[in-house]
């Protein structure tokens, strides 16, 4: 059995669901009995401002939130992609809204992926869910978790009142599961 240990650093704009984004994988890695850490980040402004968080998912016990050289990156905006991309490990994960960011991973030592993320949501009737499209293909590329695990984190993360809530992001992580 292969060790875990997640780095991942998620960036981009407040109000693209950075935050939340992260809390779905952390918790994602807490039913599976791992140890987590999840750091956000954000300016005052908050909506429009930048944000990113820290998380982490291991097996071994977490010495510090802080990510320096995250194994994997999850980046939704341009000035995010030209601030982290140089701190990612040699043979990390680079993922990119390629709606929002039309540069290119200038790196060889590491695996990109362009997901249209912004443009998916916007054509799929579901315009603020583009980080959770992003979240489907990082699940996909990394098999961090299994579908029943995104079921169960699904049901702890969206209210009670809201089922709308969660079939809306159920659609949006299958976008880009299978994009």
């Amino acid at each position: 059995m292969s060790k875990t240990n997640y780095q991942i650093l998620i960036a981009g704009f407040g109000g693209q669901g950075i935050l939340f984004s992260g809390k779905f994988l952390v918790y994602a890695g807490l039913l599976q009995d791992h140890e987590v850490s999840w750091l956000p980040s954000y300016g005052p402004e908050m909506r429009g401002g930048t944000a990113n968080c820290n998380v982490i998912i291991s097996d071994e016990p977490i010495g510090s939130p802080i990510i320096i050289n995250p194994t994997e990156l999850i980046v939704m905006n341009a000035p995010s992609f030209e601030k982290f991309e140089k701190n990612v490990v040699p043979g990390g994960k680079i993922f990119l809204d390629s709606s929002l960011i039309p540069s290119k991973v200038n790196r060889t030592d590491v695996e990109p992926f362009y997901i249209p993320a912004t443009q998916l949501a916007a054509d799929n009737g579901m315009p603020k869910l583009a980080n959770m499209i992003m979240v489907g293909k990082f699940i996909k590329e990394t098999g961090i978790c299994t579908d029943e695990i995104i079921t169960k984190t699904i049901e702890k993360n969206v209210p009670k009142n809201k089922p709308e809530l969660a079939e809306i992001n159920r659609k949006a992580l299958e976008l880009g599961l299978h994009y």
